[in-house]
């Protein structure tokens, strides 16, 4: 997970020194989906995942691979049985577009979010 957001801020930093975010918010949300998507594969898949992450014309892509091939599905939040639940909801509120791939191997999470 560590690893992830590590990866992540290195990509943004080198993103950032040729074309700055439009605001700051952005560079925060997606560490935050970035971190959100690496905790779930850690949590629910019995296998590493990959993280890829690229430009695109107005903003940036974020995939994560992981090996277990159920797509998420939000929880409700219940603060009285640890908390939890408000991940797949932050992501997508935070991306312009999510999508779930699925195979027998694993699933693709994609998400698009503005830069």
């Amino acid at each position: 997970m560590t690893g992830a957001r590590l990866a992540a801020e290195e990509f943004l930093d080198d993103l950032g020194q040729s074309v700055p975010p439009a605001t700051p918010e952005h560079w925060d949300d997606i560490l935050l989906v970035v971190t959100e998507l690496a905790a779930n594969a850690v949590q629910y898949a019995p296998g590493p995942f990959v993280l890829r992450l690229r430009r695109t014309f107005d903003g940036v892509h974020v995939t994560l691979r992981d090996t277990n091939p159920t797509p998420p599905a939000p929880r409700s939040f219940d603060p009285r049985t640890g908390g939890g639940g408000i991940g797949w909801h932050l992501v997508h509120a935070l991306c312009d577009q999510v999508s779930v791939v699925s195979d027998e191997r694993g699933k693709d999470v994609h998400v698009f979010l503005p830069w």
